[in-house]
């Protein structure tokens, strides 16, 4: 019996919660790999590898970034040879992230997801207006070698670590190549679903993914990030984001704790 299929019922449900939580959370405001992933650290037992944790997160996060490319694509003009380009970066970055983490020892991933999660928190909490206008600076050549080289380095960073990926894709969208929101927000979901593919055939190949997990948690993601624009129509986002960093610190607090306690 695999370890994963021997998993206590009470960890699937908090798993498939925190899941849920982290579609109906991306939904509205991104970020929901903050959750989702601290939850599989928190919920999985201490002896899982570190490519499994990361691999099973995959799955669930395509699926939920699948659904939400496909939303934009229904409302936002994409320039497909943009898009293209920093997927194409993206999906190479993240095939060898993938392959690094592999050789992370697992007492480094928590303090290295726990840094991410303060940051993140904090940009989210004190987020600027920007991107009101689309103005690209960059044009041509220029603006494909931009592309591909954002979507390269970070494609790294979530292939190997993964929260905040989109996030970090629209700052730099918006701040290096002057993309309007709207549309940086539709490039990062599209640039997020290549990092997720690359990362998969990786962790795949290595038989390393949890599918039951992973898949009962992409189910409970497209669930919430179905809900969850519902609910961003109804209480708007102001509400959302207070959800989303409320649960953030929690879980902040809970990988701190475990930080402290391996390293003393």
């Amino acid at each position: 019996m695999t370890l994963d299929a021997s998993l206590a019922p009470h960890l699937m449900i908090l798993l498939m919660a925190a899941a849920f939580l982290a579609g109906w959370v991306d939904a509205v405001v991104g970020g929901g790999g903050l959750i989702q992933l601290p939850a599989l650290l928190v919920g999985l037992p201490q002896a899982t590898p570190v490519a499994t944790v990361a691999g099973t997160n995959k799955i669930s996060s395509f699926a939920g970034t699948l659904t939400a490319s496909a939303t934009y694509l229904r409302t936002v003009r994409v320039h497909w040879p943009s898009a293209a380009t920093i997927m194409a970066g993206a999906c190479l970055g993240s095939s060898a992230g993938a392959r690094l983490v592999q050789f992370l020892p697992k007492r480094w991933f928590t303090p290295i997801v726990l840094v991410v999660i303060i940051g993140v928190g904090i940009f989210t909490w004190r987020r600027p207006t920007m991107g009101l206008v689309n103005r690209v600076r960059h044009h041509g050549a220029a603006r494909y070698l931009r592309l591909a080289g954002i979507g390269a380095l970070i494609g790294v960073y979530d292939g190997a670590v993964g929260p905040g990926t989109g996030t970090f894709f629209v700052i730099c969208l918006v701040a290096v190549i002057g993309y309007g929101f709207l549309e940086a927000s539709a490039l990062a979901k599209l640039a997020n679903l290549a990092t997720n593919a690359g990362a998969i055939a990786v962790f795949w190949a290595h038989g390393v993914i949890w599918w039951r997990v992973g898949l009962v948690m992409a189910l409970a993601n497209l669930t919430g990030g179905w809900i969850g624009a519902r609910t961003a129509v109804r209480h708007g986002s102001g509400f959302v984001r207070k959800v989303f960093l409320v649960t953030v610190i929690g879980l902040g607090v809970k990988l701190a704790h475990d930080t402290i306690i391996q390293f003393t």
